[in-house]
This record gives C-alpha cells, sequence and structure tokens, in this order.
C-alpha cells in the first residue's frame, strides 16, 4: 500500500453569515473530496500541542508524526533547510516576511503579494545597504538576508537567541505595528549565545527600522507608490531557532521506504527535507490560487510511481483567508478538489498496487478572522477496501460525526500507516 497526503493549507474556516450560515467547505463545489468522504472515513484532527502557535510550522510536522516539543526549533531553521542554506553552530534563523505598513498599520503580510524575481532586487539591497554596514561595525558577518520565495525569506543573525517574542505579522492585520516589535522573553536562559535575548531583541528591532527607511527609498518601492499600489516597505522576522535534530520519516515509519514533498512553499519543503523526503519544486507552483494545480498532480502521480509516501501542500486556500477574500477561498477549494484531486484519484485507480489518500487541512484560517486558529480540522481517509462510515460530505460539521472521532497529533500518521 502507497500513500499519499493531500494538504489544503488554512482550508478550513468557520460558518459565515453570507454563505446562509454555512462553512465554506460545506458551501464549496468539491465533488471529488465529498466522493472520497462517502466512499472512506473521516474524523477531525487535533493538529496544534498544548502551548504551540497555530502556524503551519507547527501543524504540518504535527501531521507527519512529530513530536514538536522534541523537534521543534522554529519555522526559521525548516525554511533555511528548503532555501539549501546549511545552518552553522551558532545560528539564528528567523523567517523574514517582506510585509506592507501604511499609517502605522499592518496592512498585508506578504507585501502587496510580492514576486521573487522583485523580491531578490530588495533581499540584495538590504544585504548591501542594510547588512554590510552594520558587518563591517561588528567586525564579523552577524546578519545575512537569504531570497526565499515571494515575500518567504531568511534572516541569519550569528550568535543570535531564540529566547525572543516575535509577533508572526499575518496574526495582525490592520494593527499597529510598533507594539508588535521583537522582545526578550522573560526569564534566565542557559543558551551559550554571544548575544544575550535583549541584545537579540533590540538588534532585530534596529533592522526592522532601518529596513523601512532603505526600502521607501528604493526604486521598487517607489513606483509602486506612484501607483497607488502596496508596497514592500518593511522586513518583518519571526519564529527563529537553532538547527534542529528530526529522525526520517522512514527512521520513524518503516512502511516508508522513499518519499517526496511536493509544495511551493519554502517551509514545507524544509519540512521535508527533515523528513528525509525528495523535494519536487513543480514549474508555475506558486503558493497562491493561479498555482500550477495540474502540474502538482502531474508530479503526484509520478512520485507515486516509485516511491511510498508523497505530501502534497496547496498554500492557495490559506492566503485567501489571510487576505479576507471570500470568492477567492471558494475557488481555490473548488480547484485543488477539481484540478488536484480529482486526476490524482482517477490515476491511482488505475494503479497495480492500491494507493491510500487522505485529505485534510493544517488549520482554519477563517476569511472573517485572517488569522491561523487553534482548532480541530476535517480529515478523511480512502482506500480500496476500506469500511466506509456514515459520513456524506467533507466539511468541519460533518466529519464530527466521522467512523475516526477526533484524534491527536501523531495518531493520524500512526492510524494512516496502519494501513
Amino acid at each position: 500500500m502507497k500513500h499519499i497526503i493531500i494538504l489544503g493549507d488554512g482550508m478550513a474556516d468557520h460558518a459565515v453569515a453570507r454563505l446562509g450560515g454555512k462553512t465554506l467547505l460545506q458551501y464549496a463545489d468539491k465533488p471529488m473530496m465529498d466522493l472520497l468522504a462517502r466512499k472512506g472515513r473521516t474524523g477531525r484532527l487535533i493538529t496544534v500541542p498544548e502551548g504551540f502557535p497555530p502556524g503551519s510550522e507547527v501543524a504540518n510536522t504535527a501531521i507527519l508524526g512529530y513530536d514538536l516539543n522534541t523537534v521543534y526549533e522554529g519555522r526559521g531553521p525548516l525554511e533555511a533547510a528548503s532555501i539549501g542554506y546549511d545552518m552553522q553552530p551558532g545560528d539564528l534563523a528567523l523567517r523574514c516576511n517582506i510585509i506592507t505598513i501604511a499609517d502605522g498599520n499592518i496592512v498585508t503580510h506578504n507585501g502587496g503579494n510580492l514576486q521573487t524575481d522583485d523580491a531578490r532586487g530588495l533581499i540584495d539591497y538590504l544585504n548591501s545597504e542594510l547588512a554590510a554596514p552594520l558587518n563591517e561595525a561588528e567586525g564579523c558577518e552577524r546578519v545575512r538576508f537569504i531570497c526565499g520565495i515571494q515575500y518567504r525569506h531568511l534572516l541569519i543573525i550569528r550568535g543570535g537567541s531564540k529566547h525572543i517574542v516575535c509577533n508572526p505579522p499575518h496574526d495582525h492585520p490592520g494593527e499597529p505595528w510598533k507594539p508588535l516589535l521583537v522582545t526578550p522573553e522573560e526569564g534566565v536562559w542557559p543558551d551559550d549565545t554571544e548575544l544575550s535575548p535583549l541584545q537579540t531583541a533590540m538588534l532585530l528591532n534596529k533592522l526592522i527600522l532601518r529596513s523601512q527607511q532603505l526600502l521607501a527609498q528604493h526604486p521598487f518601492n517607489q513606483a509602486k507608490a506612484g501607483r497607488g499600489e502596496r508596497q514592500a516597505n518593511s522586513i518583518w522576522p519571526w519564529s527563529g531557532g537553532y538547527r534542529p535534530a528530526m529522525p526520517t520519516l522512514q527512521e520513524m515509519y518503516p512502511q516508508i521506504k522513499s518519499g517526496t514533498v511536493i509544495s511551493a512553499v519554502d517551509l514545507i519543503q524544509g519540512i521535508g527535507r527533515y523528513a528525509g523526503l525528495r523535494i519536487v519544486k513543480v514549474p508555475g507552483a506558486t503558493g497562491l490560487a493561479d498555482t500550477n494545480y495540474e502540474g502538482k498532480a502531474q508530479a503526484a502521480i509520478e512520485a507515486l510511481s516509485h516511491d511510498d509516501f508523497v505530501f502534497v501542500h496547496v498554500e492557495a486556500t490559506d492566503e485567501a483567508g489571510h487576505d479576507g477574500d471570500l470568492d477567492l477561498k471558494l475557488r481555490a477549494i473548488n480547484y485543488l478538489d477539481q484540478r488536484l484531486i480529482r486526476p490524482i484519484c482517477e490515476a491511482t485507480e488505475a494503479m497495480d498496487e492500491p494507493v491510500c489518500i487522505a485529505v485534510l487541512p493544517d488549520h482554519p484560517t477563517p476569511v472573517e478572522m485572517r488569522i491561523h486558529v487553534n482548532e480541530p480540522v476535517p480529515f478523511l481517509i480512502y482506500y480500496k477496501g476500506i469500511e466506509a462510515d456514515d459520513v456524506a460530505c467533507y466539511d468541519e460539521v460533518s466529519c464530527v460525526s466521522g467512523g475516526y472521532g477526533l484524534l491527536r497529533l501523531d495518531e493520524f500518521m500512526h492510524e494512516l500507516m496502519k494501513v
């Protein structure tokens, strides 16, 4: 038996009055997910351990069966692995968004849907005009920006402490940014780092403030301002940590001899790299609703021809939720259903070796809140011969009655690997 997990990031949602009190999954046109739910078994899954933020770095790692209390080091180190940066002892790696601020508020976490080609020029500019003068003053390479994808980048602080409080920008749309600056964690920490938590927080805040001055002067943002468009005018570092120690999925589950991860998002690729999965980057995969669904589906089908395990991640539903765009999120759910899940299901039905298919989100990103929330998510599992439960539709409400009940964290992966 082979296994494939298809994950719609942030796909779960709340009841919306504009939809007659239905959730988006209840309202959306998604015949393939509903068919798999009718033919398979469903349930709900708690994806975020107690005490952890409901971020994709936490939820996706937990879904794959990892104990976050053992392996969690934040989002930054995972994205470093994806980018190909080999973290060294003493490195603090932070996710570094380029965001939009205006009138003292965080407008959007994505720099006005910043694209990678434009971002590369901004990152080079920040290394030249922000990092280089500071490093010269320090007498070492204290700060380094590394370009990732779209608005998602990496900031390395040599000798920095992870014991700081950073606020993810996607959790604070429309809020004043100054009260959200970095602060040191309270307490005494045993880390033998060059910089204390206070020094690390002060350095990061200095970088944020200086970046705003520099980015406002960049021709890219000057042109955006002239057109009345959102500017990519501030860095925002968060979720920092040191190099994690994660066993591979092959070490955790003997059923998995080889595996593949397919995602447009650095974070998911980084989790996959530490998990021992092959990274497949699909041309035209953007992380947005215009992503190459068909290309991802074909890559998954190809991977199943030689791998035991495939993890397909689609970011579009989460981005639409953060933007508060109800219509776009409904379309993204439909695209996921028809342009990715359908061709995968049709191909697996014809395969000689049976394939177990699981579909779920990592967390809800409700369009009327625009942030991640820590709530159980609905999931379905289907394979030929499974004993179906009585659930007829795939959504947050129907799956409450599913045959798997309410699972917690690694119980999902253990249940999947029983098949």
